[in-house]
């Protein structure tokens, strides 16, 4: 048996490969970062020529720095930016515009035009919202000319990053149900495209990718890592609970990176969210039955941090960040609402922009960035209240993952303003995990989830010490904050 399983994570401001060993254990990682393209305010784009390049790159990366061929591969997995949106040519491989980022808003008038927020939620689990992959897909075919044309006739491909990276090392067109679940095209029951919401968003169903399982072998890789079974995708939230073990009812992660994104497995049955969760498949074994989940989506975590340092200037790296937040005893009064993208989970207001609330002259940068870090424990807050809203279950401790959990400061603060335990497990890396472990299922290096479970280990363990009167004011104060978001966007603001 081969002995080692890959992983893709193509995210939204890097691709990286992860090798992992039978243990769960990482091996080797090689990160290349891609650019952010922002043709206008509130529009992000990638090259997705670019990012390919860099997959290949971080996938040789990966096996050179541990001496490893692709022999050594028992599979490959892939993990992705979700909602992110791509068209290309089928005889050529070539994309007809860069992918429309998920944090973009082009498509605010758009979903406008389409209707009640909650139209399709029934179907799809998902409001009307900028964020999802449906409207942008339409978009492009309303902005590039002849594109509709050539969709119905099936000269163009749609397909999310898993979509693409499977085509590009396979020749396969397919997707798995965690990415169509984001798209607003599929039927969260049938698990199938679904004609009414495809008709009603308006996409042609020949550019379509073809629905498949979490786990299974979609096909062979070509190139650099030729005859090596692809053998998972998973949207990168879905992938972070799959890599987390949170394979039972009740169980959740919160994955802190460019957003944030808190998701609790509901079992086989998909959850009506009344709190402004949004209901998705979590992952979906081979031919066993989904497993759903409820997700809280905030659009702007650590990308707060990255703004801070690229577009401020006020520190030279993203760690650096605590260090400044530690040098005062407190934010000052300063709340800073990161509404860059509008609110996502539990507000979902696209009119939103961000604001700093509380400014005095005795403000300096130190609790700016305390109020920076801040952000991002409150904005779990809401959807953690939210989330035990819906489910009529309690949180009783938060596993976390991803880069921010570097951060003991927030960590600390986080535990603080939810009153529960946060957990950090020793791979920390657990998108990456989450797709090697499917892969691995698909083609039989693992036997089954209790084996994944077993490698589950806790690396660090962070217990509320604030005081119910501070927290509860702390939040009263964010909340008045987050009040002020709103109403910022004119009719006239999207226009052409």
């Amino acid at each position: 048996m081969s002995t080692y399983i890959a992983a893709i994570d193509q995210g939204t401001t890097s691709s990286r490969c992860i090798v992992f060993d039978h243990g769960g254990a990482i091996v080797s990682v090689a990160q290349k970062e891609h650019r952010q393209i922002f043709p206008r305010p509130g529009w992000v784009e990638h090259d997705a020529e670019e990012i390919w390049a860099n997959v290949l790159d971080v996938v040789h990366g990966a096996l050179q720095k541990a001496s490893l061929t692709v022999h050594d591969l028992a599979a490959v997995g892939i993990t992705n930016q979700r909602e992110t949106t791509l068209v290309w040519d089928k005889a050529t491989g070539k994309p007809v515009h860069n992918a429309i980022v998920w944090q973009d808003t082009r498509t605010d008038q758009l979903v406008k035009e389409l209707g009640e927020q909650n139209r399709f939620r029934d179907k799809c689990g998902l409001p009307l919202a900028t964020y999802f992959s449906g409207p942008k897909v339409r978009w492009l075919l309303d902005h590039v000319d002849g594109l509709r044309e050539r969709g119905e006739r099936g000269e163009v491909l749609f397909g999310t990053m898993d979509t693409w990276l499977i085509w590009k090392l396979t020749g396969r067109h397919v997707t798995d149900v965690t990415n169509a679940s984001r798209t607003m095209l599929m039927n969260l029951e049938t698990l199938d495209w679904d004609d009414e919401l495809v008709d009603a968003i308006g996409v042609p169903r020949a550019m379509l990718p073809e629905i498949r399982s979490s786990a299974e072998v979609y096909g062979t890789a070509t190139g650099t890592l030729d005859g090596v079974p692809v053998a998972s995708a998973l949207g990168d939230q879905q992938a972070a609970l799959f890599g987390q073990t949170c394979y039972s009812p009740g169980e959740g992660k919160c994955t802190y990176g460019t957003g944030s994104f808190l998701l609790v497995n509901t079992g086989d049955k998909p959850v009506v969210s009344e709190n402004g969760l949004l209901t998705t498949v979590g992952y979906k074994i081979g031919d066993q039955p989904a497993a759903y989940a409820l997700e809280g989506a905030i659009a702007v975590t650590g990308a707060l941090v990255q703004w801070f340092r690229d577009k401020m200037g006020l520190i030279g790296s993203a760690p650096e960040i605590e260090t400044l937040a530690r040098s005062v005893e407190d934010n000052g009064g300063a709340y800073f609402v990161p509404a860059f993208s509008g609110l996502f989970a539990p507000h979902w207001r696209s009119d939103a922009r961000g604001i700093i609330a509380g400014l005095t002259g005795y403000i300096d940068k130190g609790h700016i960035a305390r109020a920076v870090l801040e952000a991002t424990a409150w904005q779990t807050r809401e959807v953690v209240d939210a989330m035990n809203a819906d489910s009529g279950v309690e949180l009783t401790t938060l596993k976390v993952d991803g880069g921010m959990t570097a951060n003991n400061l927030l960590m600390g603060f986080l535990s603080d303003v939810l009153d529960v335990p946060v957990v950090r497990p020793i791979v920390a890396e657990t998108t990456c995990l989450g797709a090697a472990y499917a892969a691995g299922l698909a083609v039989g290096y693992w036997s089954d989830t209790e084996t994944l479970r077993e490698n589950w280990h806790k690396a660090a363990e962070w217990l509320p010490t604030m005081d119910a009167r501070t927290r509860d004011k702390g939040y009263r104060k964010w909340k008045k904050a987050v009040e002020r978001t709103v109403g910022w966007i004119d009719e006239d603001d999207n226009d052409e």
